[in-house]
């Protein structure tokens, strides 16, 4: 959940009953009187290549420029493991950074299923 929606979710569970109804009333009449979302396309991903030696902490930074489209804290618990995987277990740079490249494409991959309402 973005900032926006632990905002908004904070307001709404301090209205009563009565005022949620209202707001639910209104957020559907915004969907319904702008559906300019249901226009969107898949935003594709930027292709940034991967460097011969590359770090893990350049590597998240490099694949979250590549992949903007996805929300980082759907990605922030897999991304640590991987992190914890390289820093505390001493798994190779490499195969933690391949991991973290299969991470973010089954991610992009999750957002594309989402977009064409396969999910």
């Amino acid at each position: 959940m973005n900032p926006t929606e632990k905002n908004l979710l904070g307001h709404f569970r301090h209205l009563d009953a009565v005022q949620q109804q209202t707001a639910m009333d209104f957020i559907e009449f915004l969907a319904t009187r702008f559906p300019v979302a249901a226009n969107r396309e898949i935003v594709p991903p930027v292709a940034i290549p991967r460097p011969e030696q590359e770090s893990v902490i350049k590597a998240v930074k490099r694949l979250r420029a590549t992949y903007p489209m996805l929300e980082p804290g759907k990605l922030l618990n897999d991304t640590s493991t991987q992190m914890t995987r390289h820093i505390i277990h001493g798994v190779a740079v490499e195969e933690v950074i391949d991991e973290l490249e299969n991470l973010f494409k089954r991610h992009y991959e999750i957002y594309v299923a989402k977009f064409n309402g396969e999910s």
